[in-house]
């Protein structure tokens, strides 16, 4: 399906939560297929709903997409009450974010990963690249002996 890859190296993933997500008939095909983007997403908690904003989904055929179809809209996410008050207190605890991770297909439903997530320093980025090669050089080491 659509996954947001940054995410990982640019966050580190503290807690990870499933949730659906209000979408046009369009969005899903187009989800479905492979198509959009959740790098650059983020999930903001407004009043008693949470909102997917950033992620981009293009409509699955513009010629069938309604005129005023914008592809970055906010997208409700379906959440219960207790998840969206767990989600607010950490959003509002500093240095967290809740970002979009990927999406996927449950059974018929089309569902959202997002996870509450701490931003990565430089030197951190550093070493999950350096860790990356190392585990890289192992692997290709292991693979020529067998």
């Amino acid at each position: 399906m659509v996954s947001n890859k940054r995410a990982s190296f640019d966050f580190e993933l503290i807690e990870k939560i499933e949730a659906g997500a209000a979408l046009l008939g369009t969005e899903v095909k187009a989800l479905r297929n492979g198509l959009g983007k959740l790098e650059g997403s983020h999930i903001i908690v407004r009043g008693d709903e949470a909102f997917l904003v950033g992620a981009s989904i293009p409509a699955f055929q513009k010629a069938n997409a309604p005129k005023d179809y914008d592809p970055e809209r906010p997208r409700k996410l379906l959440l219960s009450q207790k998840e969206i008050k767990h989600l607010r207190e950490k959003s509002e605890a500093q240095g967290l974010t809740v970002v979009g991770i990927k999406w996927y297909n449950k059974g018929k439903s089309l569902k959202i990963e997002i996870a509450v997530a701490r931003g990565k320093k430089k030197a951190d980025k550093r070493q999950s690249i350096k860790e990356r090669d190392t585990k890289r050089d192992i692997e290709r080491e292991l693979k020529q002996k067998f």
